[in-house]
């Protein structure tokens, strides 16, 4: 995969919040999938660095005299830190004994299998998510519309950005990795189709720690993407992935979406639990996403000419399209990135919950059309939900594959994912 430099870095979301966090505690992880640019972005801060992954020395060295691996100027990166988890505690020790902010920086694109013996970095190392580029990140959408400023109150205003739906098809399609953007779409769905790959044949052994079946890792995979903003169980993947020859087991397909779970390839969108004035019961079901729907696109081998006449299937993957951009948006806002179901049936995409109580919640529509369903089903919702408990929303909106960014009479929003931004 093509690899971010310094002359070609685009700004990402996360460089302000990495830099607030060196001023402020001893190490930070910064965590992602492969690929998605956390190496670019931490050395934009790093004074020095290791790489574990291309640097068998140092790697020989931890095991030998760790102190050898963690002197430099600081911030210090070391790099896919996870290929040797020891580091952790002398990390950990050496952060206390110099008693600064600032000392480390570690990336990871896997998360180590939990190690007793490995002590917990409260209070000394704070840990930072990285996901591929969102729309604005790309430099594709204005921005007009910020989320924070909707969790503020502020109304929608924004021109027509421009996106059109074979437009976003190609966006889906290719994805937010920083190292694809500059290719054509064409070598650029060949180079997450290649990543796919290596995840299916390499990646989930390595961090399974046994051996898996690549082929049943290449079925399972392709349910999830069939199944993509859904809020699919197990049991549901587990028939789909096995197909004629009878579902996986239950210990295969945990393994497996415990593993991309792990390389952080897939990451599931937890429910919301509001307070409720109807006798309705919650469902607690995560609906089903990749970090970025291209990984989707590729596990069923769709190209955006296929996706513009499946609009279902698109619909779903402009769903989960945004859910990845609000998550990076509602992460630098402090906020997290939930969804509603209940007993009813009664559905809401997307809650957008801060940690200081604020929320807003959107219905996500592919076609201008569905806007008045949606705002049906939003009013629907707002009646359900007991407000003295959870306190008034800050914003009710539809997000919109094109059009204007605007607030209706009815105080609903309308906003285009060309004018979203943080």
């Amino acid at each position: 995969m093509p690899v971010e430099t310094s002359t070609n870095y685009r700004p990402r979301i996360v460089d302000r919040e990495l830099t607030e966090r060196l001023a402020a505690t001893g190490a930070v992880v910064v965590e992602g999938p492969k690929a998605c640019g956390k190496t670019a972005t931490a050395r934009r801060v790093a004074a020095s660095e290791v790489l574990l992954d291309v640097d068998e020395n140092a790697r020989a060295a931890i095991g030998v005299d760790p102190a050898l691996v963690l002197a430099g100027a600081t911030p210090r990166l070391i790099d896919e830190w996870q290929l040797e988890p020891a580091i952790w505690n002398h990390v950990r020790r050496t952060v206390d004994d110099r008693g600064a902010a600032g000392q480390f920086v570690l990336t990871g694109s896997a998360v180590p299998a939990d190690d007793a013996t490995r002590h917990t970095g409260a209070g000394r190392i704070t840990r930072l998510r990285m996901r591929p580029m969102s729309l604005h990140e790309c430099g594709v959408s204005t921005g007009a519309v910020s989320l924070a400023a909707l969790l503020a109150g502020e109304p929608a205003r924004s021109a027509d950005p421009g996106m059109t739906v074979p437009q976003l098809a190609q966006e889906i399609a290719v994805g937010g990795w920083p190292g694809f953007r500059d290719l054509s779409r064409v070598r650029a769905q060949r180079g997450v189709r290649d990543y796919l790959e290596e995840i299916r044949r390499v990646d989930v052994a390595r961090v399974g720690g046994t051996r898996r079946d690549p082929a049943r890792v290449g079925a399972l995979i392709r349910s999830l993407a069939r199944n993509v903003a859904t809020h699919a169980g197990r049991a549901t993947l587990a028939r789909d992935a096995g197909g004629a020859d009878g579902p996986l087991s239950h210990e295969a397909t945990s393994a497996y979406i415990d593993a991309l779970a792990r390389l952080m390839i897939v990451e599931d969108q937890p429910a919301w639990a509001p307070h409720l004035r109807s006798s309705y019961v919650l469902r607690s079901a995560p609906k089903r996403h990749f970090v970025d729907p291209s990984l989707a696109v590729a596990a069923l081998r769709a190209t955006p000419d296929r996706l513009l006449r499946d609009l279902r299937l698109l619909g779903f993957l402009f769903e989960s399209l945004v859910v990845r951009d609000l998550r990076v948006y509602a992460q630098a806002s402090d906020a997290d990135v939930l969804q509603y179901r209940d007993s009813n049936g009664h559905e809401v995409d997307a809650i957008v919950q801060a940690h200081d109580g604020r929320w807003a919640a959107f219905e996500v529509k592919l076609g201008a059309g569905q806007v008045e369903d949606a705002v049906l089903s939003l009013q629907r919702f707002i009646r359900q939900i007991d407000t003295e408990q959870c306190g008034q929303p800050a914003a009710l909106g539809v997000i919109v594959a094109t059009g204007f960014g605007y607030m209706r009479d009815d105080g609903i929003q309308v906003v285009p994912i060309g004018a979203l931004g943080p």
